[in-house]
């Protein structure tokens, strides 16, 4: 049973200060391997899609499925997230220019037209990016964090519903949960932030539920014609197409792959995703962040890694399984966060701070504990001189 600490006891200046230093290293290291790292794992993942529907025309079928899943999973959690997150733009070569290309940068990545090559989704990249990018991660686990679970789903934790029909809803959940929840949540979350910006009310759960089958509403509507419809015609219409040049059967085989592919991706993402940061011995937070070395302890004390190292283990966990390295610094890439995986332990370690880590199954136990409400989430004990009652209940 893991203790709790003792937060008068951690120094969280000390922290800040050891974190700060291994961060300035590995920036100084990165350059053009970790590109070429991020090219290769690229070519996996077209290698995915390339098995999967060079072999989806034959016969429906859970193998050729699988592949284009695991294109689906990747593309989103591997290359849009972290090229995203700006891990690329800054790096450059022996010369000084970019290391990257161009369209690996936000500059280019999923801009435009680019999106429907780079990273179509059932969500937009933009309105993605806004809700992952700023509210998820300088919010965690407080309640304006839009991708808190354990908050997200209090309805069923409060439920009545016996325990067996909880745990098949939350089955439902994890194979739909992408298609309804990113679109939704991420255009709820912009609409909410821009009625912020100009101080009209809004209340964010009504905005993301009632919504979500509303075509005619401010928000459904951006969902439906940016997202639903859009990525619909793309995977369910456009890409089956071609195989009709091979027969009605290959085609009908290719689009019931593509069914069973965005079925099988979303509970990918959903035991790689939705677990990073849910457990009875993970944080929320009842207030903002004040600093620096806040930032980095709450990023510790409320995520979890996986199993790490080796990059077929990585690229299947979508790189997620460095989810604590990732939370305290966003921008890196994908070779940075394994580098200094071992290393923010080690400080953690020495400075009193839980560093959780374990199998992405038992994760996944953990998160269903805690939706189903036979566990909770711990909260953070703050300093008595920043007390406050009340959580912050604004996006900003």
């Amino acid at each position: 049973m893991q203790q709790t600490p003792d937060p008068a006891a951690i120094d969280i200046s000390a922290l800040e200060a050891d974190l700060n230093a291994l961060r300035d290293r590995l920036r100084a290291e990165a350059g053009p391997d970790d590109v070429a790292h991020l090219l290769k794992m690229r070519w996996w993942n077209r290698l995915c899609f390339a098995l999967g529907y060079g072999t989806a025309w034959i016969a429906p079928n859970p193998i050729s499925a699988f592949f284009i899943s695991t294109g689906i999973f990747t593309r989103w959690a591997m290359l849009a997230h972290h090229v995203l997150h700006r891990g690329y733009d800054k790096l450059r070569g022996d010369d000084g220019r970019p290391a990257a290309p161009p369209t690996l940068t936000t500059a280019r990545f999923a801009q435009g037209w680019r999106r429907w090559i780079d990273w179509p989704d059932w969500m937009h990249p933009a309105t993605w990016r806004h809700e992952h990018n700023t509210l998820h991660h300088y919010k965690l686990g407080e309640v304006t964090d839009p991708d808190q679970p354990e908050h997200n789903i209090e309805f069923l934790r409060r439920s009545r519903a016996p325990r067996p029909l909880r745990y098949l809803g939350l089955a439902l959940v994890a194979l739909f949960w992408k298609i309804y929840y990113y679109p939704t949540n991420s255009e709820a979350t912009v609409y909410a932030h821009a009625r912020h910006k100009a101080k009209q009310p809004y209340t964010r759960r009504w905005v993301l539920h009632r919504s979500l089958w509303l075509p005619w509403h401010a928000i459904g509507g951006r969902v439906w014609l940016k997202a639903w419809i859009p990525y619909g015609i793309y995977r369910f219409g456009l890409l089956p197409l071609p195989f009709l040049l091979i027969g009605r059967g290959a085609w009908l085989a290719v689009l019931i792959n593509s069914v069973i592919a965005e079925l099988m991706s979303n509970v990918h993402g959903f035991i790689t995703i939705v677990t990073n940061h849910a457990g009875e011995d993970l944080y929320r937070f009842d207030r903002p962040i004040s600093n620096r070395g806040e930032f980095y302890l709450r990023q510790i004390v409320g995520s979890t890694n996986f199993r790490t190292g080796g990059d077929l283990n990585d690229f299947m966990h979508g790189w997620l399984n460095y989810q604590i390295e990732h939370h305290v610094w966003p921008d890196m890439s994908m070779l940075q966060y394994r580098k200094a995986q071992p290393e923010v332990q080690a400080i953690c370690a020495r400075h009193g701070v839980p560093y959780v880590q374990e199998s992405v199954w038992r994760r996944l136990v953990k998160l269903l504990r805690v939706l189903a409400g036979d566990a909770s989430m711990k909260w953070w004990p703050a300093p008595e001189e920043k007390a406050d009652p009340q959580p912050t209940a604004s996006i900003g």
